[in-house]
């Protein structure tokens, strides 16, 4: 319940908050699943003996391997932290 007592008020209270939770994690999960994108590239490159590209050392198909990961990422990451945020705060309300 809210400070004054009323339970709709406290979960209007929540949604700002999630939001903020979800914005911050959008663009680290867009950062971090189009790096673990590229490592998987390298990886399935090397396996494939693909030929990396001369000036940079970029492998075969990085680009597609990157987009992929990063907008999975930016889908993954914020779901699993409202999730667990979520989860963290019913087992608060419980115990008290």
């Amino acid at each position: 319940m809210g400070t004054d007592g009323n339970p709709s008020r406290e979960a209007s209270d929540e949604r700002p908050h999630y939001f903020g939770i979800g914005c911050f994690t959008v663009v680290a999960g867009f950062a971090g699943g189009g790096m673990i994108g590229v490592l998987i590239a390298k990886i399935a490159g090397a396996a494939q003996r693909c030929a990396v590209e001369a000036e940079t050392g970029a492998p075969c198909n990085w680009f597609t391997f990157a987009v992929f990961g990063a907008v999975i990422g930016a889908v993954l990451l914020p779901i699993l932290a409202i999730s667990s945020v979520r989860r963290a705060r019913k087992r608060m309300n419980n115990s008290a």
